[in-house]
């Protein structure tokens, strides 16, 4: 079993990486409250910084706050012998782990992990034992600005509604949605519904491909049936072709009784 040791509040330091941001006053009275009549019955997890007399907290900061407000002066720990990045991670992952812990600060946690201490995602998964795609939820929410994640925690939003805002683009229409949630007290489908209504795009009709002829003898042959057809119908038509590198040129001669003749002219171009 680890030696547990009491040591002074005063020599006890928060972990700056701890994910908690927010500690309810109510809360922490109550613990205060019994850590007064039962005392601390599971001992902080602390390291030593730099070989001084001071100490890291990895775990057990709401119990060491308590503890203050409660004037006790010293605490039990236990002492780790790990660095302030194995630290960190400790922290970390222990806070993640409670369900207390806001969506906010939960993903805030995730993305330390990732961007500052270099964990994958299938990391941060394996170990918190969510999924992958969980972990990515998670991440996403970090792209709406932190005035927009403060706003939607004081007004007691839930994560869904955070996740149907990632659909907007502009911050201004962030906030002219999040104004609407909070007047009328939607719900998070009604905010959904909102959303779509406002911000649907419109699908542009895909445009008809026009059918292309790679090979021009289509139409000569169109022309050339053409003449033979006025021809068998008795009329006395008159074709002559020309055929050069850039064009292939049709004068047709059409009869006209008692008129008299037009000539009609008809190019199909090859554009070579």
């Amino acid at each position: 079993m680890e030696d547990i040791k009491n040591i002074q509040t005063q020599k006890l330091l928060p972990n700056p990486y701890q994910p908690r941001r927010k500690f309810e006053s109510d809360e922490m009275l109550s613990l205060a409250e019994s850590i007064k009549e039962n005392g601390i019955l599971q001992p902080l997890l602390i390291r030593r910084i730099n070989n001084s007399d001071y100490f890291e907290v990895i775990a057990g900061e709401r119990r060491l706050r308590a503890a203050i407000l409660a004037n006790i002066e010293t605490v039990p720990c236990i002492e780790m012998d790990i660095g302030y990045e194995q630290s960190a991670v400790l922290s970390i992952l222990e806070n993640i782990q409670r369900s207390d812990l806001s969506f906010f600060e939960e993903s805030a946690a995730i993305g330390q992990l990732v961007d500052h201490f270099g964990m994958t995602q299938s990391e941060v998964a394996r170990k918190l034992s969510k999924s992958q795609s969980a972990i990515s939820n998670k991440l996403r929410l970090l792209k709406l600005p932190v005035d927009v994640r403060y706003f939607i925690e004081k007004e007691g939003m839930t994560e869904r509604h955070a996740r149907a805002l990632l659909k907007i683009e502009q911050e201004k229409d962030i906030w002219s949605v999040l104004n609407i949630i909070k007047e009328r007290g939607l719900n998070v489908e009604q905010t959904e519904q909102l959303i779509d209504r406002m911000f649907q795009r419109k699908t542009k009709p895909k445009k008809q491909k026009q059918r292309q002829f790679k090979d021009i003898r289509i139409f000569v042959n169109t022309f050339n049936r053409a003449i033979e057809t006025m021809k068998a119908s008795g009329i006395d038509a008159i074709s002559n072709k020309k055929e050069t590198e850039e064009y292939i040129e049709f004068n047709v001669k059409i009869p006209k009784n008692q008129q008299t003749d037009n000539i009609i002219k008809l190019k199909a171009v090859n554009q070579a």
